[in-house]
């Protein structure tokens, strides 16, 4: 840098000022003579080596040997000083010859950005509009400081300042320095709002995209001021409040005010909740000949006195429409009318079936996907090219797209096709990374410390199909799986599942290892809105293993060790209905779940396998608190093979809590470790409550309690000859306990204390459990 000089660019351009020479041929005292025509014959120029003369001579509107008026040459040194290319530029009349200098702006030999330590020169100069070996323009290097300066402020330091400045080169280059200094992280220091009477400050925080800054701010991004997630913020809160009934909800304003120190804003929502209404009276009418309103009223599933939220007339709506599709209606859409009832706090809803426009879908075009194939995301449109027009059905198409994941923008617009009663959908979609290599840590009170290596990436190839690898290993298990999943086999809403697990345990609670390998393919389509049914074969290899002279086998572990390796063999089936993620109640859902696995298709075993799960889940107290119940229950029945330890049930900490995995149940007393049988029967209920414990919200720690009782029985089937056998009748035990929950960046830590309030001798209690999963 010997010989270079630096200097800030932030001043005036120096523009040639534009002095044409005083004489009587150029200036006349009169308006006619202002307009005279002056001809230039000649034209020199001087300092241009980059950019041609005629390039010059083109730009300015200059044609030597025509005649121009002095407006228009005025014009003509206008337009090249603001080309950008020229750092000064002067016209000098002679006569009827005109003299050009210009000099010419350098080019840009190197950028650099100094000061910068939160966020990288990669990203910086992906911001920025300046380029390497292009001309340097001091407009675009001011814009491009203001733009590395916003990029600091979506990190929260808006104290952020951010000066360009250049070094002198050779040969008319530049070196373009953005010097950055970062300022302090400013965030929020107190989240709070106003005009809430129905819920509490603790409740709309959490509906919030911004957060209120916590414990582990270096970890969390979200509690810092960016003016985006201020506008998503008042919408998610609109939509949370419409979807409880609140239909004058408003947000009035927000304000955000530095503190003293100016080192964090107060960050207050001024809100108006208004009433609460109910939906009140429902009817149905039609004016289609063809569309019986008793019909369609029968697929209304909304009742009245329910809590009112647009969801449920989307709902019905939708419900409708597709009930037309099937009768062949074509062109119905149904307008609901909405009449409020101020003194029952109700709103009547009308849903009347007209005809729409006779519009068509001429084609779908698809831009911006440079990995994900066109049919990935064709397929998520019901309508295709000649369908009928319905701007429902694209509005929820273009929801399943953005739900796919693949796109970090994606949208869908419809416009005139070749002809008035033709449309043409547009979809614009910007790709995303989809792939992610992870490396984790887990620890538990009953498996120890363990390390896992997982690959994911959810748009295999551009097909939309899911492939997982994890090898996950622990103090006394390891793990190996494969799983690949194509949501649309041949084309069609059904998901094909195919998974490899090959697991090696060694646990210190039994006196023996087991290998196992399994291989699952499935598959699985919906059977209603909110159910789906899963049809799967599974090949079960597993073998009882032996410790050697260390392990003190009794003689019913022993005979399932002296089987050695067999294989199950099995078809099955699993319904599953979720309202918890798709129901209209967004206060309460319920998950039930019954599968039965029929193995005999090969195989060594031959036996009925049936599990089902109820969970019901709600919230009270304003959303405070949260109430979830669960029941669940096994049955197996062998009919033929060797009915071993590690193919009944085994119940983990799951299941019921205060105990260790296969810490209830039948046991047999007469070896030294008192192995764990399992059972044939088993069934459980949980029952827990979650509420704040009047800490500060940016702990991040809530309170639960639960209960939990459940018994694990029965050995039918199975050689107890030469073993002390108790608890084959079983007997139900009782768990009450505590929980802290620790909501922290790397995921949720939950502590139980727990005290069996009943069980038997033979159990083994574990009154404390901490689990934590971590990715990093």
């Amino acid at each position: 840098m010997q010989g270079a000089t630096r200097r800030t660019f932030i001043k005036p351009l120096r523009a040639g000022a534009f002095c044409l020479a005083i004489s009587a041929t150029w200036i006349a005292p009169s308006g006619v003579a202002l307009a005279q025509q002056i001809a230039i014959n000649t034209v020199n120029i001087e300092g241009n080596a980059r950019i041609g003369d005629s390039a010059i001579l083109s730009r300015a509107g200059i044609v030597p040997g025509q005649s121009i008026s002095a407006g228009e040459l005025n014009a003509g040194l206008q337009r090249l000083q603001d080309s950008g290319l020229f750092e000064s530029v002067d016209f000098e009349p002679r006569g009827n010859a005109l003299n050009i200098t210009v000099v010419e702006y350098p080019t840009i030999n190197r950028i650099n950005f100094e000061g910068n330590a939160r966020i990288g020169d990669e990203t910086l100069a992906a911001a920025i509009g300046s380029n390497e070996r292009r001309v340097f323009n001091p407009a675009q290097a001011e814009r491009d400081a203001a733009l590395i300066a916003d990029a600091y402020a979506s990190e929260g330091r808006i104290a952020a300042r951010v000066t360009p400045t250049i070094i002198r080169r050779s040969d008319n280059r530049v070196d373009l320095i953005f010097e950055i200094f970062e300022g302090d992280n400013i965030e929020i220091e107190r989240l709070s709002f106003t005009g809430n009477r129905v819920y509490s400050d603790r409740r709309l925080r959490r509906v919030l995209e911004t957060k209120q800054a916590g414990l582990f701010r270096a970890f969390v991004r979200s509690d810092t001021l960016v003016e985006d997630r201020i506008e998503f913020d008042r919408q998610v809160l609109r939509d949370f409040y419409l979807s409880r009934g609140y239909v004058d909800f408003r947000t009035n304003s927000v304000n955000a005010e530095l503190t003293e120190e100016r080192d964090g804003y107060f960050l207050v929502f001024d809100v108006q909740e208004g009433q609460q209404f109910r939906v009140g009276e429902i009817t149905v009418a039609s004016e289609l000949a063809e569309a019986d309103s008793d019909l369609y009223r029968e697929t209304v599933k909304t009742r009245s006195g329910v809590v009112y939220s647009p969801t449920l007339i989307e709902a019905d709506i939708a419900r409708m429409e597709r009930q037309a599709i099937i009768d062949g209606v074509d062109f119905m859409r149904v307008e609901p009318r909405i009449t409020r009832d101020e003194r029952n706090l109700t709103i009547n809803v009308e849903y009347v079936l007209t005809r729409g426009p006779r519009v068509f879908v001429e084609r779908i075009d698809i831009e911006g996907n440079t990995t994900t194939l066109d049919q990935v995301i064709r397929r998520q449109f019901n309508s295709v090219e000649g369908d009928p027009f319905n701007p429902r059905e694209i509005r929820e198409s273009a929801e399943r797209i953005r739900a796919l994941g693949f796109f970090s923008a994606a949208e869908v617009n419809a416009r005139e096709g070749s002809s008035p009663d033709q449309v043409i959908v547009d979809v614009d979609v910007e790709e995303q990374p989809t792939g992610s290599l992870s490396f984790g840590a887990s620890f538990s009170t009953n498996d120890g410390i363990g390390f896992a290596i997982q690959f994911t990436e959810r748009n295999f190839l551009g097909r939309g199909q899911r492939l997982g690898l994890t090898l996950s290993t622990a103090e006394d298990d390891q793990l190996y799986r494969v799983n690949f999943f194509e949501p649309a086999f041949l084309g069609r809403d059904v998901g094909f599942g195919l998974r490899l697990d090959v697991s090696e345990s060694t646990s210190s609670t039994v006196t023996y290892d087991t290998d196992r390998a399994v291989l699952t393919p499935s598959l699985s389509f919906p059977v209603g809105a909110n159910s789906r049914l899963e049809l799967n074969y599974k090949y079960d290899q597993s073998e009882m293993k032996d410790r050697g002279s260390d392990s003190d086998n009794g003689p019913i572990i022993g005979r399932d060790i002296d089987e050695g390796e067999l294989v199950n063999s099995s078809i099955g089936y699993r319904y599953v209905y979720d309202s918890r993620t798709t129901g209209l109640d967004p206060t309460a859902g319920y998950l039930f779940e019954f599968g039965q696995d029929f193995a005999g298709v090969g195989g060594d075993n031959t036996f009925i396998r049936t599990s089902a799960k109820v969970v019901g889940e709600r919230k009270i107290f304003n959303e405070d608190v949260t109430l979830r119940a669960t029941l669940e229950g096994g049955a197996l029945n062998y009919q033929s093979g060797a009915n071993r330890a590690v193919d009944r049930f085994l119940l983990s900490t799951n299941t019921i809590r205060g105990f260790e995995p296969g810490g209830i149940g039948p046991r047999d007393l007469s070896e030294s470790n008192e192995d764990p049988l399992g059972g044939n029967l088993f069934v459980a209920a949980r029952f827990e409550a979650e509420f704040p414990v009047g800490l500060p919200e940016e702990y991040g720690i809530t309170g639960g309690l639960f209960y939990d009782v459940g018994n694990l029985w029965d050995l039918n089937d199975v050689d107890l000859s030469g073993g002390r056998v108790v608890g084959e009748s079983g007997s139900f035990r009782h768990v009450i306990g505590v929980s802290v929950l620790w909501e922290t960046p790397v995921g949720p830590l939950r502590f139980n204390f727990s005290d069996a309030i009943r069980k038997e001798d033979f159990d083994r209690e574990q009154t404390f459990e901490v689990t934590v999963n971590t990715t990093f």
